[in-house]
């Protein structure tokens, strides 16, 4: 395992599953559970890690390696239920909730898929749960190659028989570990970026300090600034599962109208969400009251790309709940996000992440637990947008109508929101403490009424526009067509003649 891999694995405990998940609905009939079993074990080969189980280094001389499990078995990960017919969204979401609040076991590999029967409208769902240390947002979307098709009538592999290897003994993982401790940093520091000449470095090295310097006064600012530290707190066994949706056409006309990106709108709506949770908590109490979020931001290069390992780090964005105009947020996060564009560009964050490397595993371990037992008071949220696929999907010819991620939360973090686009649509899966979050459904309405009053005020923008624009050609009209003055005649005086009859 990577140094991120492995602080996942260890930040994994009874209260904090680290596994991240998805509830994809498909428009039914649901296929047979013999179907999806038989679908899975064809597309395996292409994934090796899904067979692989977690084996940790003893007396934590080394990160944990990855081995084949002798005693896989595909009936133990792919599971079968239902729903009282006909099922609800809410009864969806409250099974959700419960599959996706329970730990993997951390014996075997770390995933499951649940196939879930007895929805409305003749639909069905499956619900995917898959280890932290295993895979990042971005390339969990990569996967989806498993088992999906981008084509209804697409043919799927026969069932290959599999043999694992042998697992090492624990004299060979030892011996092995000591080793990749000795040589791992050496290759690090080989594999770095050439400087080209020492002129060069100094005005790079320059450059980027003149943005990080532009910067550290902003992120310093944030030591100081109120944060909604009572959504804070211990993180207990069970988890509240709520979701909404947004169109993309709806986020595009905000950033038509007012600028800034998709995501900023995104970070935007979730800013009203938290505003009415606090508000209705009687706990918004200052007009620079902020909650500030985690935001994961994907570093991996294009050469990366179906790479299984995490690449991410992460930003600090100050969620402005104490302002009550709209526009106001979201210029704030517009120029929050603006200036970690800049910060990010000036740093190679790949870098940063595999620093990791040089780290003992046993005080990576240590500090990892340490870290989530203590708690923190730093952040109050984690937001991570995962990019989906914009073409229609298939599993077994059946199409996806809708798919809502979810993330864990840990470390005095009690509360977590997914965002996921498919097609034109965006959904927003917030897990949440149970004794922390009970009106986690003022969270989700409230991002949904957050982005409901960013596009009423778009439309307002672009109609004032579209009037101004329209007065402005008026105008020109009327000064074109208003008939032009003759000048006015300008009679001069007449020449004096002198003649010599006048002398």
């Amino acid at each position: 395992m990577s140094a991120l891999d492995a602080s996942f694995f260890y930040a994994e405990s009874e209260n904090t599953p680290m596994h991240v998940g998805s509830v994809a609905v498909f428009d039914g009939p649901a296929p047979t559970y013999g179907d999806v079993v038989r679908l899975i074990l064809g597309k395996l080969p292409k994934v090796p890690r899904y067979r692989q189980r977690v084996r940790p280094v003893p007396m934590q001389l080394g990160r944990p390696l990855w081995v084949d499990d002798p005693h896989f078995q595909i009936l133990y990960h792919v599971r079968h239920t239902a729903v009282p017919k006909p099922g609800s969204d809410e009864q969806l979401r409250n099974l959700a909730g419960r599959v996706l609040g329970q730990r993997l076991d951390m014996a075997k590999p770390l995933w499951e898929l649940w196939l879930v029967e007895g929805l409305a409208d003749d639909r069905w769902a499956l619900i995917s749960k898959v280890h932290h240390c295993m895979v990042d947002g971005v390339a969990g979307t990569d996967l989806m190659q498993l088992m999906f098709d981008l084509d209804p009538e697409a043919t799927h592999e026969a069932v290959q028989d599999w043999t694992p290897r042998r697992s090492p003994s624990s004299l060979e993982i030892m011996a092995g570990s000591v080793t990749d401790s000795l040589t791992s940093p050496m290759q690090q520091l080989a594999n770095a970026p050439a400087i080209g000449s020492p002129v060069r470095a100094v005005q790079e090295l320059a450059a980027s300090g003149k943005t990080l310097a532009r910067t550290v006064p902003s992120l310093a600012k944030q030591a100081i600034t109120p944060t909604a530290r009572s959504l804070n707190g211990p993180i207990g066994p069970h988890r509240r599962w709520a979701w909404t949706e947004g169109r993309f056409e709806e986020f595009k006309a905000v950033r038509t109208a007012f600028g800034g990106t998709v995501n900023d709108v995104v970070l935007t709506a979730i800013t009203g969400g938290f505003r009415d949770l606090l508000k209705g908590r009687g706990e918004l109490s200052s007009e620079k009251l902020v909650v500030r979020s985690m935001v994961p931001v994907s570093v991996r290069r294009e050469n990366q790309k179906g790479s299984l390992n995490n690449q991410v780090s992460a930003v600090f964005v100050d969620l402005p709940v104490g302002l009550s105009d709209p526009i106001d947020r979201l210029r704030s996060i517009r120029g929050q996000m603006d200036e970690y564009k800049r910060a990010m560009q000036a740093v190679d964050a790949n870098s940063i992440i595999s620093m990791g490397n040089f780290v003992a595993p046993t005080l990576l371990s240590m500090g990892v637990r340490a870290g989530l037992q203590a708690g923190q008071m730093w952040c109050q949220a984690v937001t991570t947008n995962v990019p989906g696929p914009r073409v229609p999907l298939y599993v077994l010819g059946k199409r996806m109508c809708s798919a809502t991620a979810y993330v864990p939360i840990a470390g005095g973090t009690r509360c977590s929101i997914g965002i996921f686009s498919y097609l034109n649509t965006m959904t927003f899966g917030i897990n949440a403490d149970f004794d922390g979050y009970p009106d986690v459904d003022v969270l989700s309405g409230g991002i949904r009424r957050g982005i409901e009053q960013l596009l009423a005020l778009a439309k307002k923008q672009t109609q004032q526009e579209v009037r101004a624009e329209a007065d402005a050609d008026a105008a020109t009209g009327r000064a074109a067509a208003a008939p032009r003055k003759a000048p006015a005649k300008t009679t001069r005086p007449a020449k004096k003649t002198t003649t010599a009859a006048a002398r």
